[in-house]
């Protein structure tokens, strides 16, 4: 197989992909390439036909890791010192970068953050139609492997604004509060979604709900929320104007691909990068529907309070934040130590932030002693388990009914708190 189809079929088989993988993983836990694959990524990035993105991204992951002294044989490949002098590996690297992103390129070389500016004005050059694709893996890579900042984050949240269709723009025509719903576009493999019950329990309390979907970049590609919506036959949200019509059950649902075209071909480059660069965060707190509130997860605890502050920066007044939900997803865990962070900000400007465990007395109904795991789940099925819970409030599934109620009992603590802090 060539390289050209390893990339579009199985970018994770390719030789740089391998070692993405290996070394690309944040700033702790990075290992040193083992022989046999530093060799193999040493004829890849002297093979022509290698993707410029994986080139990026493996040299970044590399970069921001810190290479060992076998690694740093590599600089054979790209000059003599390389490594060590971040202009010379820019103009080695990367000679078709426009002079104007040098010195932004070379901060990040050299593993210095981003100034809000400077996040923006790559962010523009990320989400545009630039030539080269060699800098976008290599600018995003280092980003994340020493983790992004809020100043950096602000900024390419900027830029990702500057992407919207025009219907999305500062004008919301809703006519009562706003919730968005926003769990990792990847889904899950192993349980079911239940965001169009949540959007249901909010639309229920009073408001709207917008649920924000898109294609999965990876890694995983089994069911997600998108794939659950169109197999619920609903219609997707084309332009705020339409939120002036209410929708019964769960109200909007907001197809990344309809919001930004811009956004929407990242996905693909995802794919090619495998690691989950910052859109992985970005997406879920983009604000375009002008929401008051965020309902949203973290598969790492430690981005729980950054995905709070985040939703800040994008305009929310406040945000509920679950952690160790199924996979990652707005569905809470029944048998670990799922909970939600709870963030407002008032009308005077103050922050104020509240835990809520899942494992506190006020749960212990809903406890179990495992999860239920279901072999790759089907969108059909979940489907079918979200209709029927609509319509009557139960299924024939004991288990997915106890979550939806857990996850009902647990975001409802949560928002009544909200609701406190912002009267």
């Amino acid at each position: 197989m060539s390289i050209a189809s390893l990339i579009l079929d199985a970018p994770t088989d390719t030789p740089l992909g391998r070692g993405i993988k290996y070394i690309g993983i944040g700033k702790y836990g990075s290992k040193p390439l083992p022989p046999d694959l530093l060799a193999e990524c040493r004829a890849a990035l002297l093979n022509p036909d290698t993707h410029p993105l994986q080139r990026g991204a493996f040299l970044g992951a590399l970069i921001a890791k810190g290479p060992t002294p076998e690694e740093r044989t590599l600089e054979d490949v790209i000059g003599k010192g390389a490594f060590s002098h971040p202009t010379f590996f820019i103009n080695k690297v990367c000679p078709d970068l426009p002079v104007r992103l040098h010195p932004i390129a070379t901060k990040l070389v050299r593993g210095h953050n981003l100034q809000v500016s400077e996040a923006h004005q790559l962010g523009d050059y990320l989400f545009g139609q630039g030539d080269c694709e060699t800098f976008r893996g290599l600018a995003v890579s280092i980003m994340r492997v020493r983790h992004e900042s809020n100043e950096e984050y602000h900024g390419l949240m900027k830029a990702a604004e500057s992407t919207f269709s025009p219907g999305f723009g500062p004008i919301s025509c809703a006519d009562r509060p706003l919730v968005q719903l926003a769990e990792p576009f990847d889904g899950v493999e192993n349980s079911y979604l239940i965001t169009p019950l949540l959007a249901q329990f909010f639309q229920k309390r009073g408001y709207g709900a917008v649920s924000v979907v898109g294609r999965s970049g990876g890694p995983k590609f089994t069911l997600n929320a998108l794939d659950l919506y169109m197999h619920m036959g609903c219609q997707f949200l084309q332009s705020n104007h339409e939120l002036d019509t209410p929708l019964e059950q769960y109200g909007w649902v907001l197809d990344q691909k309809a919001l930004s075209s811009a956004l929407n071909r990242w996905v693909d480059r995802r794919r090619i990068a495998i690691k989950r660069p910052f859109l992985a965060t970005l997406e879920k707190v983009l604000n375009p529907c002008h929401a008051r509130i965020l309902v949203t997860s973290v598969f790492h605890i430690t981005y729980q309070m950054k995905m709070a502050e985040l939703a800040m920066l994008a305009g929310f007044d406040a945000a509920i934040v679950l952690k160790r939900g199924l996979e990652g997803s707005l569905a809470p865990s029944t048998s670990r130590a799922s909970g939600i962070l709870c963030a407002v900000r008032t009308p005077r400007g103050h922050l104020f932030y509240q835990h809520f465990e899942g494992d506190s007395p006020a749960f212990a109904s809903f406890r179990t002693d495992v999860d239920t795991q279901y072999e790759q789940p089907s969108a059909t099925d979940n489907a079918k388990l979200v209709k029927q819970f609509l319509n009557v409030g139960y299924t024939s599934n004991d288990d997915f009914d106890n979550r939806v109620r857990f996850a009902h009992a647990l975001y409802g603590r949560g928002l009544e708190w909200i609701e406190d802090q912002l009267r």
